[in-house]
């Protein structure tokens, strides 16, 4: 009989800035590492062979390194064996296709799968004249970041130019939610090119942990989680907080809590919430490590994702997954993620701080929604989030794209 899995493959996954194995917390370590770590694992857990290139960024790699899930790890050797910032790393990725040539022409893999669009590039050099199917995940569009950061955007120039090349001369762009399709057309990718499969969360690892939870007595828990960087929006969390009496904020994120008096957003975030009178109740916490943020998390009675802008945003799922509610902006992967009314709330990205602290008010004033919230995030995360289905969407695409003409189109 069969089961509807599709049949093995040989699965090359190209991720040149973020390594599965890297240790995340850097600046160019976070939610990338972590779901091509996830889905190559999950992957070799469904019966495919399964290699990831990432760039040697460290003179001691090995060549391959085999993790305990069965995965091969290729450190390419592209430019210095040091860390890069991200965007300076276009000037090696020429380097990083004929790495792939090389190692594609001796052993032809099924499918291809690039991550980030610096990758794409080496991809899709790497595959050309082999007939292997790329598939490009993005993970951040050079076009968002653009509209928001304006000046302040480090990108390569390039970079727009590039990315719209490389999602025409794929086979197919998986995209992580429906927002993103839209802006994938307006770059140009044809629509019935695009898939869309989420990112995913561990709920075995993100879990409600009922010891964490608090006393009654004790002030309403406020939780935002992220990269101690501007866009994710902590200073309107602490100003909204000036208006939610009896409530106090934790900030995870950035570096350990003893090097924060070196960090600028840091001391810019201090100041809002002095300049606010809300200082005594605002605490920043720091990197907080992986295994205590179902614990942070649990105890929370409501978690704030507030960016401006987010390419999928995977606190709000981890959140859910713990089975605290959440409010976060109405941008990006959110808007598929919480269900207004249903988990969570959605706030305007550029709505009135007495309006959001509005919705934290009257969330917190109400205990018995914040659990059918909880509840139904849970099982929304289990329904839809969890790794195993996220792979199982995966693998589907790239059994679709074997079967698929390929494109004529190429990226210089």
């Amino acid at each position: 009989m069969s089961t509807g899995r599709p049949a093995s493959l040989c699965v090359a996954l190209v991720s040149e800035h973020a390594s599965p194995l890297a240790e995340l917390g850097g600046p160019d370590a976070g939610g990338q590492n972590v779901y091509v770590a996830q889905l190559a694992d999950h992957l070799a857990l469904r019966g495919h062979d399964v290699t990831v290139y990432t760039r040697r960024d460290a003179p001691g790699l090995p060549p391959e390194v085999l993790t305990p899930g069965g995965v091969k790890v290729v450190h390419v050797p592209a430019g210095p064996a040091a860390r890069v910032p991200k965007d300076e790393l276009i000037a090696f990725m020429p380097e990083f296709g004929s790495f792939l040539a090389r190692r594609w022409r001796a052993a032809r893999p099924d499918v291809v799968h690039a991550h980030f669009w610096m990758s794409g590039t080496a991809a899709l050099s790497g595959a050309r004249g082999l007939g292997v199917p790329v598939v490009q995940t993005y993970h951040a569009l050079g076009t968002v970041k653009r509209r928001h950061q304006g000046a302040e955007d480090t990108s390569p120039p390039q970079r727009l130019e590039v990315e719209a090349a490389v999602g025409r001369a794929c086979r197919r762009v998986l995209a992580t939610c429906a927002d993103e399709v839209a802006e994938l057309a307006a770059m140009g990718v044809a629509r019935d090119r695009i898939s869309v499969v989420p990112c995913g969360v561990d709920p075995r690892h993100f879990t409600p942990v009922g010891s964490d939870r608090r006393p009654a007595s004790s002030p309403r828990r406020l939780l935002a989680v992220g990269r101690l960087v501007r866009r994710k929006g902590f200073d309107r969390a602490i100003r909204a907080l000036a208006e939610v009496p009896d409530a106090e904020l934790l900030v995870a994120g950035g570096p350990e809590a003893g090097l924060l008096f070196a960090e600028p957003e840091a001391e810019r975030l201090r100041k809002v919430a002095e300049e606010h009178g809300v200082a005594d109740r605002v605490t920043l916490l720091g990197a907080v490590p992986h295994d205590r943020m179902p614990h942070l998390m649990s105890g929370a009675d409501l978690v704030l994702s507030l960016p401006d802008y987010e390419p999928f945003g995977i606190v709000p799922i981890e959140a859910m997954a713990c089975r605290t509610p959440v409010v976060a902006t109405a941008v990006g992967g959110h808007l598929d993620t919480v269900v207004d009314g249903v988990t969570g709330a959605l706030v305007a990205p550029d709505g009135e701080d007495h309006r959001l602290a509005a919705v934290i008010r009257t969330l917190l004033d109400d205990p018995e929604r914040l659990a059918r919230y909880g509840k139904a995030g849970r099982e929304r995360v289990l329904a839809h989030y969890s790794w195993d289905r996220v792979a199982e969407g995966v693998a589907r695409v790239y059994s679709a794209v074997r079967t698929t003409p390929s494109l004529s189109g190429a990226v210089r």
